[in-house]
């Protein structure tokens, strides 16, 4: 993928973050696009109806991924999402077998925004510490955009 290319998928995955933020769901969102640059999934946020704390958009996504796709398939995939991966997501990601990660806000920056909100108690764990434990190559591009990332959670948490 072309920077421009990135940016516009990272630009459809806020698009979807705000759409989720519109309908009173935590402003999260996650694309999957293959190498040829056509949408697979998409996912926003999972926390509710039923309060899941574990049902961030990229395990979802990840989870439906690993079922449809092979990991032979998915290496040559790109995850673009609104957010950084956290701890949970990046396992998720790592195990489904995905590639390329590309993400707007950093997990640094979501804790401040977000502080020890019950609802989302941010781990400042970078997604390149959990990715760089596995045993495979994975290329990581973010924060992309952070500042329009951002302004998703204005008035959220």
């Amino acid at each position: 993928m072309t920077p421009e290319q990135d940016k516009a998928y990272l630009q459809k995955s806020f698009d979807l973050a705000e759409k989720a933020k519109r309908q009173g769901i935590h402003p999260f969102a996650a694309i999957l696009v293959n190498g040829q640059g056509e949408v697979l999934l998409e996912q926003i946020n999972g926390y509710l109806p039923n309060k899941d704390m574990t049902g961030h958009a990229e395990r979802l996504i990840m989870t439906e991924a690993s079922q449809k796709y092979r990991p032979d398939y998915l290496k040559n995939c790109t995850l673009y999402i609104s957010a950084e991966p956290c701890a949970m997501c990046s396992g998720a990601i790592y195990w489904a077998g995905v590639g390329r990660v590309v993400y707007g806000l950093s997990e640094h920056r979501l804790k401040q925004i977000t502080g020890n909100h019950p609802e989302n108690p941010t781990l400042d764990l970078p997604c390149r510490t959990v990715f760089s434990a596995g045993q495979r190559p994975m290329e990581i591009i973010g924060p992309l955009m952070e500042e329009q990332a951002a302004q998703i959670h204005q008035g959220v948490w």
